[in-house]
């Protein structure tokens, strides 16, 4: 394939953009964007997660991660247990309005999931999470050889 470089970054960033349009299109009614919206979303699985165990899941730096928290809080989605002396080491949590944009949020990714379902059976699904995780693999080998 002569364009790999080419099809494999404009496929790559068609489907960011396509998660990141369909996370904040579905949202836009809360005035939450796409890293707001994952966060709610792991909160809502997980009951309860540190802002570090966020970072891990979202794959997002500290300080996005920082301010998209600091704007749930604000907008009552979520709250803080701050007993710990260090606030990004405690468990955050959903409030009764985080627990129901958290629902609509799963109930929303389950959908697009099951709607997706319909281009790949199970095999080639699998086969396509395999490829996808040693690209990412090799890509952070890569990219950690460069620091």
């Amino acid at each position: 394939m002569e364009n790999r470089f080419e099809t494999f970054t404009l496929l790559i960033s068609k489907i960011n953009r396509n998660i990141k349009k369909i996370k904040t299109n579905k949202m836009a009614k809360y005035n939450l964007r796409s890293l707001h919206v994952s966060c709610l979303y792991y909160l809502y699985v997980n009951k309860a997660l540190t802002a570090s165990e966020i970072c891990e899941k979202c794959e997002e730096d500290k300080g996005a991660v920082s301010k998209a928290l600091d704007y749930l809080e604000n907008n009552e989605y979520i709250v803080c247990d701050s007993k710990h002396i260090k606030r990004y080491n405690s468990p955050f949590t959903l409030t009764s309005k985080g627990v129901v944009v958290g629902k609509e949020i799963t109930d929303h990714i389950n959908l697009v999931l099951e709607n997706i379902n319909i281009y790949l059976n199970e095999t080639e699904r699998n086969a396509f999470y395999q490829s996808l995780n040693k690209i990412s693999l090799g890509l952070n080998k890569i990219s950690n050889q460069i620091n």
